[in-house]
C-alpha cells in the first residue's frame, strides 16, 4: 500500500513540474484523468495478479468511462507516466512501461495478433510519444526515443532516436535521403 502511494506522490510532483497548465498536486490529483486511470489501474493490476480477472476488467472499464483512457490490466507501468490530454490512449495487456514517460491523447500501444504471447510494446525510460501514434506489436522503444505525432511504429526503436511519419523510420535516415545532410556541414 506505501508503495502505491509513494507512486502517486512521484506522479503528483512530476506532472506539476513537467505540465505547465499545472498549478498544483490537489488540482492534479482532482482535474487530471491520467492520474485517476493509473490509481484505477493500480487496483486492476493487483487484482488481475491475483486472478480475479473478471474484477480487473471491470474496475479498469470503469476507469475507461471515467477518463477516456483504456489500460488494459494485465499492462506493466513504471513511475512517472505522464497521459498528457489522455483521451483516447489505449495501453495492450502484455505492454510494459519505464519510468517517467510521457504519452500524449489518440496513443495507442497495441498488439497485432490473437497469439497468448508479449504481442505488445515495451517502452524504456523517459520515452516519449506524440499524439496519435500507433506503436504496434510486440516490439521495443529504448530509452529516451521519441516517436513524432500519428507515427505508426512496427519495428524496434533504438534509444535516443526519434521515429516520425506514418511507415515511421529513423528521423536521421530520412535526412540522408532527401540531400538534408549537407545542410547540417
Amino acid at each position: 500500500m506505501f508503495k502505491y502511494l509513494k507512486y502517486l506522490h512521484y506522479n503528483l510532483e512530476r506532472s506539476v513540474k513537467d505540465d505547465p497548465a499545472a498549478h498544483s498536486k490537489i488540482e492534479v490529483l482532482l482535474l487530471y484523468p491520467h492520474i485517476k486511470a493509473l490509481i484505477f489501474h493500480r487496483v486492476s493490476h493487483f487484482l488481475y495478479n491475483h486472478h480475479l480477472y473478471f474484477l480487473a476488467r471491470f474496475n479498469s472499464n470503469i476507469a475507461r468511462f471515467i477518463t477516456g483512457i483504456e489500460i488494459h490490466p494485465g499492462a506493466v507501468i513504471g513511475k512517472g507516466l505522464l497521459i498528457d490530454h489522455g483521451i483516447g490512449v489505449v495501453i495492450g495487456e502484455t505492454t510494459i512501461i519505464g519510468d517517467d514517460c510521457k504519452i500524449y491523447h489518440g496513443v495507442t500501444l497495441g498488439g497485432t495478433g490473437k497469439q497468448h504471447a508479449k504481442r505488445h510494446p515495451t517502452l524504456g525510460n523517459h520515452v516519449l510519444i506524440g499524439c496519435g501514434a500507433k506503436c504496434l506489436g510486440n516490439i521495443t522503444i529504448g530509452d529516451y526515443a521519441k516517436i513524432g505525432a500519428n507515427a505508426v511504429v512496427v519495428t524496434d526503436v533504438p534509444e535516443h532516436t526519434t521515429f516520425i511519419g506514418l511507415a515511421a523510420k529513423d528521423k536521421r535516415d530520412q535526412r540522408r535521403c532527401c540531400g538534408e545532410e549537407n545542410e547540417d556541414k
